[in-house]
C-alpha cells in the first residue's frame, strides 16, 4: 500500500531535536518517533515537537501496545494514540510483533510464540486497534533470541498473522539478516517470501556482533554491508518503498547520519534508473 511518505526517513530521537529545529537534516523527507515517548509532552520539548510536525511529515512506531500479552487490550491508551495522531497529522502507525506485557509492563520486546493461537489472538488484537484507530497498521517483523512454543516457522507465522489482521507490514531488512545468522535460515528466501502489496514502508539500522553465530540488534552502530546488500535485493523484487534509518544509542553527527541516508537514496535511485524510471 502506498502512503503519501517520501522515499527517506530518519527516526528522531529528543538528542536530536535542537539540531532539527535549527537545520533538519535535507536527506531524510519524513521522521519516525515512538508516541509512547511524546504523548505526555509538554513545555519546550512538546513546543519543538509540534513545530516539526507542523513543517514536515511523520510517522509513529510504537513501543508498548504489546500485540501478543495475555493481558486485555489497553482500549484508553489506544484512544489517547488516535488523539494524539490527529493532533500532529500522523500519516502512519507501526508496531513491533511482539508483546512486552503480562502480570507487568517490561522495558524488552518479548517474541511471541510461533503457534496458530498466537495467529489468532494477535490478529484478533491487530483488528481491535485498526477499528479504534480508523487507519490500517503495520506490523513489524522483530528480532528475538529464543523461539518458545515453537509450532510454525517465524516466516510461517508472520505471513499467517499480515493475512488474517488484514493489516500491512513494516519490513525490517536489518531484523531478517540478524534473525537469519542467529536462526540459521536464508535471508533472501524470508525476504523475498513477504507480500509485496503489504509493504508500507522499511527499517535499516545497526547491530552488535556478540559472536559469529550471534548478533544483537542494538540500533547503535552504522548499517553494515550485509544490511545495505540485502536492502538493495530488497528494492530489486519488492521494488522501491519508504525506507527509514533508525539510531537509537551512540548517535553520530548529523553529518554521518546525512551519510547513510544518502546511501538509501543511491540505493533506491539505482533500482529505479534500472527500471527506466525517471
Amino acid at each position: 500500500m502506498q502512503f503519501p511518505l517520501g522515499n527517506v526517513g530518519l527516526g528522531l530521537r529528543r538528542e536530536m531535536l535542537d539540531d532539527f529545529l535549527l537545520s533538519p537534516p535535507a536527506d531524510s523527507q519524513f521522521f519516525e518517533v515512538a508516541p509512547e515517548n511524546w504523548l505526555k509532552m509538554g513545555g519546550k520539548f512538546g513546543q519543538q515537537f509540534k513545530a516539526l510536525t507542523q513543517q514536515h511529515q511523520f510517522i509513529c512506531h510504537g513501543l508498548s501496545l504489546s500485540l501478543g500479552s495475555p493481558n486485555a487490550l489497553d482500549v484508553a491508551f489506544v484512544k489517547e494514540l488516535k488523539q494524539f495522531f490527529d493532533e500532529h497529522n500522523i500519516l502512519l502507525y507501526s508496531e513491533h510483533l511482539s508483546y512486552c506485557s503480562g502480570s507487568g509492563h517490561m522495558y524488552d520486546l518479548m517474541p511471541i510464540p510461533f503457534t496458530e493461537e498466537a495467529v489468532n489472538h494477535v490478529a484478533d488484537r491487530i483488528r481491535r486497534v485498526q477499528d479504534i484507530l480508523e487507519r490500517k497498521i503495520a506490523v513489524e517483523n522483530v528480532s528475538y533470541y529464543a523461539a518458545p512454543g515453537q509450532e510454525m516457522s517465524e516466516l510461517e507465522f508472520t505471513l499467517a498473522v499480515l493475512e488474517e489482521a488484514q493489516c500491512d507490514l513494516l519490513l525490517d531488512v536489518n531484523n531478517i539478516y540478524v534473525n537469519s545468522v542467529n536462526h540459521n535460515y536464508d535471508a533472501l528466501a524470508f525476504m523475498q517470501a513477504m507480500p509485496t502489496d503489504r509493504i508500507a514502508y522499511g527499517h535499516v539500522a545497526g547491530h552488535f556482533v556478540e559472536a559469529e553465530d550471534l548478533l544483537i540488534d542494538t540500533h547503535g552502530a552504522p548499517v553494515c554491508d550485509p544490511v545495505w546488500d540485502l536492502l538493495a535485493k530488497t528494492y530489486q523484487h519488492h521494488g522501491v518503498f519508504p525506507t527509514l534509518l533508525e539510531r537509537d544509542f551512540n548517535i553520530p553527527d548529523i553529518a554521518e547520519l546525512s551519510a547513510e541516508l544518502s546511501h538509501i537514496h543511491a540505493l533506491q535511485a539505482a533500482q529505479l534508473n534500472s527500471k527506466g524510471v525517471a
